[in-house]
Order: C-alpha cells, then sequence, then structure tokens
C-alpha cells in the first residue's frame, strides 16, 4: 500500500509542476487545444526468452485503460509529453508448472508433453504511468480525423499476481512468489488515425528472476504485447 501511495503522490506532483512550466511557455496560445485523453487497449501477450521446451497454449491477451495527460512543447501544439495514469490486465496459458515446497522454496518446472491438466496459466495486474512523447499532424481548431504517434514508456508497479494449474483432483495456486519483479518497465509506441490506433510494448525487465528447479536453467521471462488502442477524448 505505502508503494502505491508513493506512485500515486508522484504522477500528481510530475503532471503538476510540468504542465505549470508548459503553460509559461505558451500563454498566448489557446491553452485549450490538448489532447487529454482514455485509453483502452486490447491486446496478446507473447512470451520471449523462453527457456528450453517450454511454450504457450491456448489464448495470452491482457487489457489495458488509463487516462494521460496532454502537454504541449510547440507553438503549434502538435508535439507534446505525455504523462498518465493506468492499469494492466494479463493473463498468460502456457506449460510452466509454478509451485511451492513443504518448506515453501517455489518451483519452477516445464510440464512433460505426457502429463494431462485443464489449466495452467498466471495472471498479473499492474499500476502503471505512461510517459510519452506525443506526435500528430493536427493542428489548432482542427477537429478532423488525424495521424498521430505516441513513443516512450511505461514505469508500472505489479501489484496482485496469481498463479493456478488444475488437473482432475489436484489444484495449484500461488500469489506470492519472492522471484517477481514486481517493478515493471515497458518500451511503449503507438500509431494510427482517428481514435483508433496499433500498439506495441515490449518488457524491458522479465517477470521472474529465477531458475527451473530440474535444470537450474535461467527463468527470465519478458513480454511482447501488441494490438489496437482506442484513444477517448
Amino acid at each position: 500500500m505505502k508503494r502505491l501511495l508513493t506512485f500515486f503522490t508522484f504522477f500528481i506532483f510530475l503532471t503538476s509542476v510540468s504542465q505549470n512550466l508548459i503553460d509559461k511557455n505558451f500563454a498566448e496560445v489557446d491553452s485549450l487545444y490538448r489532447e487529454d485523453q482514455f485509453y483502452v487497449g486490447l491486446g496478446i501477450d507473447i512470451l520471449v526468452n523462453k527457456p528450453k521446451d517450454m511454450s504457450q497454449s491456448g489464448f495470452s491477451g491482457g487489457l489495458h485503460f488509463g487516462y494521460i495527460r496532454d502537454m504541449p512543447l510547440n507553438q503549434e501544439r502538435n508535439i507534446a509529453i505525455g504523462i498518465g495514469l493506468g492499469f494492466s490486465f494479463d493473463t498468460y496459458s502456457h506449460n510452466l508448472f509454478i509451485g511451492e515446497t513443504d518448506t515453501d522454496q517455489s518451483i519452477f518446472d516445464v510440464i512433460d508433453s505426457g502429463v494431462e491438466f485443464n489449466t495452467n496459466r498466471f495472471s498479473t495486474q499492474v499500476i502503471e504511468m505512461p510517459i510519452h512523447f506525443r506526435w500528430r499532424t493536427s493542428a489548432i481548431g482542427d477537429d478532423s480525423a488525424f495521424w498521430r504517434n505516441n513513443t516512450g514508456f511505461n514505469i508500472g508497479y505489479m501489484y496482485h499476481f496469481k498463479s493456478t494449474f488444475e488437473q482432475p483432483n489436484n489444484t495449484v495456486n500461488q500469489t506470492d512468489l519472492d522471484e517477481l519483479n514486481r517493478a515493471r518497465f515497458d518500451y511503449y509506441f503507438s500509431f494510427g488515425k482517428s481514435k483508433i490506433n496499433f500498439f506495441f510494448r515490449y518488457n524491458l525487465n522479465s517477470i521472474f528472476d529465477a531458475k527451473l528447479s530440474d535444470t537450474q536453467e535461467d527463468l527470465k521471462l519478458n513480454v511482447i504485447k501488441t494490438g489496437v488502442v482506442f484513444y477517448i477524448l
């Protein structure tokens, strides 16, 4: 909870200070022309840097949404810095078993192809702050559809994790792992026209900092996310 409060405080401080500095430079320009927006993104999640024999199965995807504050940098107000606050929810289906021993030591093992199971996945929930450089082809007073390009980083904190393995007469759930990297850093890029845009995200740090229990192979999963994002004025 303290980390979440620190996250919110830093976001409010950064947006207020940045906007005050920018408004002083453009006091004579139409201050109403900004692209303050709500955004909703839907995409597929691809695990990369997987250990040997680990694979994804079924559908893996996610939803991210939030609000981003537009802070123009030039007189035309079509180049800006965007700072926002949002949430990301993702689910990954795969063949990696996550459990623990009787002494509470984490277990990470790739499931043999002969083992039958109904469900094996983990889900994450992240609170995040996008910090993007924004460019668009619009001008002041232009309400028509125009091209836009956003690139930058998303800084986040994974406040929820749950792994679920299910087979007949056996269910294993894990919600707290010492090997989790809860701090999240993503590279972000999107482009498109009007409200519909395509996005690409890449985790700069891995989800886990662990080793497979049987082979001691490094387990450092990164994620590529790609899909469509809707910007709503």
